[in-house]
């Protein structure tokens, strides 16, 4: 005789049951701690050297130089920064333009200042290239043209500046004379051997994704920047912007007491200039005043007085981004009046509106015209319009 099978429970529902974790959960913590505090490193960096400088020099030079700015400096401020924001812009549709990609002079202005407010405004110095990049890629229907426009846009600035920098740094008398002159032979080896390397391993004997991909890369920086058509008005223009910075810097160092003749304050404006293109800062601040602080007080004119100089400089940098604030404004604005019913409204949630963008977007880049085949022809200097004719490619350049 069997014994009787006791009536079991029914299986409860998979969505009462209790959720485990995935193995790729506990894995993805650690990573996500680890990409947080990247983000995060320049911000903190540039709080701890703002911090160390305030605790060692002072408050007193910080207020003194804020003191003395004044009206005519905030002009002046807003004049030197028109010319290296117009010529930016240039720079920037002449590299699109180089790149198959459609951006007049004006729209080009206005992105360039918003984007400047942005980095002043916002930690990290660099969230409002970012915007400009998404918005232009976006806007022409390649998102990934429209970013790496921005990339070499900004890869020849700095490049003008390391040119410029080095070339100053070992010709004119500054407290890293000696130590550059002691240095560079080593680095210009270093370099020669990077490249000799570079060479050996060329596109062909890497894997084909990676070789294809790297041709492409380079072929996009040859239409870019170092056609016959971009180069000049490229190499003018960063050359115009780096003038700018400098007297921006000399007008700062004037403001704030210094006496210093524009000889010596050159390779110091240079020091620090090379200090903020270190992405370990707060909206710009942090290495540029450590920098200068040091340079100053290294070259005899009073470290409390380098500290006056760069907190001058940021202020004035700052005023001299607020047209950017302006253009922010009237478009938001704009964007809120303008909106039709078939554009995401105000009253979807996060979510929905996002997803609703991103749908806009690739209907737009899937059946609208294709604007990025237009070209922005730059005549020299201001003229960004479209230039009809046989289409540009690389090798044509």
């Amino acid at each position: 005789m069997t014994a009787p099978t006791l009536p079991t429970a029914p299986a409860a529902p998979a969505r009462d049951r209790p959720a485990t974790p995935r193995p790729d959960t506990a894995v993805g913590a650690p990573a996500a701690r680890r990409r947080a505090l990247r983000a995060h490193l320049g911000t903190l960096v540039g709080t701890a050297v703002l911090t160390v400088l305030l605790w060692r020099l002072g408050t007193g030079a910080l207020l003194d130089g804020l003191r003395r700015i004044d009206g005519p400096a905030v002009l002046a401020a807003l004049g030197i920064g028109l010319v290296t924001t117009v010529f930016s812009a240039w720079r920037w549709a002449l590299v699109a333009r180089g790149l198959r990609i459609r951006l007049p002079l004006a729209a080009a202005v206005a992105d360039y200042y918003r984007a400047l407010f942005l980095n002043a405004a916002l930690p990290g110095g660099v969230l409002g290239d970012v915007h400009r990049a998404v918005r232009h890629g976006r806007s022409a229907g390649d998102l990934g043209r429209g970013v790496r426009a921005v990339v070499l846009e900004r890869a020849a600035g700095q490049v003008a500046l390391a040119g410029a920098g080095a070339a100053v740094l070992l010709t004119m008398p500054s407290p890293v004379l000696a130590e550059a002159r002691r240095i560079a032979p080593p680095a210009a080896l270093a370099l020669l051997g990077a490249l000799a390397v570079v060479l050996a391993l060329r596109p062909n004997r890497a894997p084909v994704r990676r070789g294809r991909a790297l041709r492409a890369v380079l072929g996009e920086a040859r239409a870019g920047l170092l056609s016959r058509r971009s180069l000049p008005g490229v190499a003018l223009s960063s050359v115009v912007v780096l003038a700018g910075h400098l007297t921006l810097f000399v007008l700062a160092a004037r403001v704030a007491g210094s006496t210093a003749s524009v000889a010596a304050l050159t390779p110091l404006a240079v020091l620090a200039l090379l200090a903020m293109g270190l992405p370990l800062n707060v909206g710009g601040w942090g290495p540029r005043e450590g920098v200068t602080a040091w340079a100053f007080g290294a070259a005899g004119l009073g470290a409390d007085t380098g500290l006056g100089v760069a907190v001058v400089y940021g202020v004035l940098g700052l005023a001299a981004s607020l047209p950017g604030a302006v253009v922010l404004v009237v478009r938001r604005t704009g964007a809120r009046y303008a909106r039709s019913p078939s554009e995401p409204s105000e009253s979807l949630e996060p979510s929905e509106a996002s997803e609703a963008v991103t749908v806009a977007a690739v209907s737009s880049a899937k059946y609208s015209p294709k604007e990025s085949a237009r070209l922005a022809s730059s005549s020299f200097p201001f003229s960004a319009d479209p230039s009809e004719g046989r289409p540009m490619t690389p090798e044509s350049v």
